[in-house]
């Protein structure tokens, strides 16, 4: 195992962070926080023009044929601007359902349009939902079509199709559902985290594609929420390094008592704490991005969940009053630290889940 980045990853980080540099500034995210229009769509567009929704895909569905360590790569840097685009739900949840189900017409054509960025979908599970935890209940299927509520969807506000996991007369299934319908409200709910808003999605007799049945919809199902929860870890590993970064530039340059702030040795501590807590972040997110299964998955969320959510504490209490500013981006990066802790499982939960693999 390898955990350290290669020259491709290296170079389709660059393009990334390129991109998002010229495109997804502080300024550019808070303004849009502040808006009905919370995601980028055009900056989505331009991301998938780069492949980016389509990474892990094979070659023989139509995808880069590459693995989710380069998935992994690219949620660094979105993590790292809190960038307000559908790529967990989309490029990561929806597609690496699809990909756990058989690959039919169906199934390819929608590979197809979520990997262009012709159309965006998402996992429509509850973002809180942790892998292992069974196949959900909250919707049915019968005769009469899709009958349910999920609360707190991720990235349900931009999708045009949602994959939705189903108990049929036979067992669990999974149906790709287009929103534009009678039969499908999308209800955007108070979201902590406003670059990533949830929804909440109701279903009343709507109509979709089976394109998992009882064989394979759980672990199709079960498959994205683990390797979900092995990603984001990625996507804290970059909050943490970005609010590492920030706060030791500012701590340079602020000055209290005629010295630096970053000179008095009870913060220097603070930051050597922060620091030797991203090192270990940083080996257990690039382990869970280069495979992640349930062991190295737990492991990675357990400790990056407290660790990014720990950095962002720091990030807004060592800027001091600037820090506690609705103009400052730091409290985007809280509100996402915050946010991912909650998301695919808390860090308790992954620790229930990792004791036994662990044989403790």
């Amino acid at each position: 195992m390898n955990l350290l980045y290669t020259d491709i990853e290296d170079q389709l980080r660059a393009s990334v962070k390129d991109l998002l540099t010229d495109r997804a500034t502080p300024t550019s995210v808070l303004a849009r926080c502040e808006t009905d229009a919370p995601y980028d769509l055009a900056l989505w567009r331009e991301l998938t023009g780069l492949g980016v929704a389509s990474l892990h895909v094979p070659e023989e569905l139509g995808g880069q044929g590459a693995s989710t360590r380069e998935v992994a790569v690219v949620m660094e840097e979105l993590g790292r601007f809190v960038a307000p685009v559908p790529f967990l739900g989309s490029a990561v949840l929806a597609t690496t359902a699809l990909l756990g189900c058989k690959a039919g017409t169906e199934v390819r054509e929608l590979l197809d349009a979520l990997g262009a960025g012709d159309k965006i979908g998402t996992l429509a599970v509850s973002l809180a939902t942790a892998p292992g935890s069974g196949f959900p209940d909250v919707v049915r299927a019968d005769d009469a079509g899709l009958h349910g509520h999920v609360r707190s969807v991720a990235d349900g506000l931009p999708a045009d199709v949602l994959l939705v996991p189903a108990r049929g007369p036979d067992g669990p299934e999974l149906h790709a559902v287009p929103v534009a319908q009678q039969g499908v409200t999308v209800t955007p709910v108070v979201s902590l985290d406003l670059t990533r808003p949830v929804v909440d999605v109701t279903l009343d007799g709507a109509t979709g594609t089976l394109v998992a049945g009882p064989d394979a919809a759980e672990s199709a199902v079960d498959g994205a929420l683990w390797t979900a929860a092995g990603l984001i870890a990625s996507e804290q590993l970059a909050i943490t390094e970005w609010c590492l970064a920030t706060t030791v530039a500012y701590l340079k340059e602020r000055n209290q008592f005629g010295r630096p702030v970053g000179s008095f040795q009870a913060l220097k501590h603070r930051l050597a704490d922060l620091w030797q807590d991203l090192v270990l972040a940083r080996a257990v997110a690039r382990n869970a991005a280069d495979d992640p299964g349930p062991l190295s998955a737990s492991l990675a969320k357990s400790l990056c969940s407290t660790v990014a959510v720990h950095a962002a504490e720091e990030c807004v209490q060592l800027h001091g009053g600037i820090g506690m500013t609705w103009e400052h981006p730091a409290h985007l990066y809280l509100k996402r630290a915050k946010a991912d802790s909650i998301a695919l499982g808390t860090a308790g939960r992954h620790r229930q889940l990792l004791a036994p693999l662990a044989n403790l």
